[in-house]
């Protein structure tokens, strides 16, 4: 008898513990499942697009942010897209993109991903010309971008709209301290005559208030011809420009040319379309780009 019970107490303790755990990994799958229908996989095309998205995204534990391109690609005009990229897009919820022209591949992935939503970061900011759309060049439309972000991430996870938009809000306090500093430029560039060496540049001058004499588009497969040259050198001469914008990447034969040939000083300017994925590369950049602007610009005065 004491057998049978004892039987008893083991099978009933063995039945609980196999229940136990058969609710606890119902349980485990369940909350898994939860988590993983409010995670929010955004994706971002380069660089400047996913330093905003990154800071508008802050700390939020259920958002998956990744980007497109390495952080040294560039610009995305001649990017094409691998099968990688495809992939990852195919998994997205939100596709965060700069907009105007950068992304030359906007119609394919539309095509293939129908459902995904796509959300410029220039949009209606004004840019420059269609194919020139670098508005991240000048600080107060970045801060645009921002705020266009936080639009797009409130959209696709309305639940958590207002810490989006508080983060947006604090990154602007940011980039607005940057915009004053500029604004203190201009005072000393307004109407400056200037040359630059990437299209990029024309926002910077825009900001500065300065008049672009001339526009050679330099990147890494730019042949520069002896007649554009000619036609640099032209401008600076018939300009009375003191001033080059260039990027040291692509611009510094030019720059050289240049310096060895007029008395325009050349400026090595970050095009902000590369860094690290640090939240506050950008503000680092811009700052690295207003201390040389002073200085040449301090320096003739």
């Amino acid at each position: 008898m004491k057998r049978n019970k004892y039987l008893f107490v083991c099978f009933m303790l063995l039945a609980i513990m196999l229940a136990g755990g058969i609710f606890t990994g119902l349980y485990v799958n369940l909350d898994g499942q939860v988590r993983k229908e409010r995670e929010i996989r955004v994706v971002t095309s380069f660089y400047p697009v996913y330093i905003a998205a990154l800071n508008v995204a802050g700390s939020s534990p259920h958002v998956v942010l990744e980007n497109l391109s390495e952080p040294q690609t560039g610009c995305m005009h001649d990017y094409q897209l691998t099968p990688q990229d495809m992939i990852l897009l195919s998994k997205a919820d939100l596709f965060l993109v700069n907009g105007g022209g950068i992304e030359n591949f906007l119609a394919k992935v539309g095509q293939s991903y129908p459902e995904l939503v796509i959300s410029k970061a220039s949009e209606g900011l004004g840019v420059l010309e269609e194919e020139n759309a670098h508005v991240w060049m000048d600080t107060r439309l970045y801060g645009g971008m921002v705020q266009n972000i936080a639009g797009a991430f409130a959209e696709a996870d309305p639940e958590n709209a207002k810490r989006y938009q508080e983060n947006a809000d604090d990154y602007c306090r940011k980039v607005q301290d940057l915009s004053g500093q500029m604004d203190k430029l201009r005072k000393m560039a307004q109407g400056k005559p200037v040359v630059i060496f990437h299209e990029a540049y024309a926002y910077v001058a825009k900001e500065l208030g300065m008049d672009v004499a001339y526009c050679l588009d330099l990147d890494e497969e730019r042949q520069v011809s002896a007649r554009e040259v000619a036609d640099v050198m032209k401008a600076i001469s018939e300009n009375e420009v003191s001033l080059v914008f260039a990027e040291e990447l692509y611009g510094r034969d030019m720059g050289d040319a240049v310096e060895a040939e007029t008395e325009a000083d050349v400026l090595y300017l970050d095009a902000l379309v590369r860094g690290d994925y640090q939240a506050d590369s950008y503000l680092t950049a811009v700052r690295r780009n207003i201390e040389v602007l002073g200085q040449a610009l301090e320096t003739e005065e």
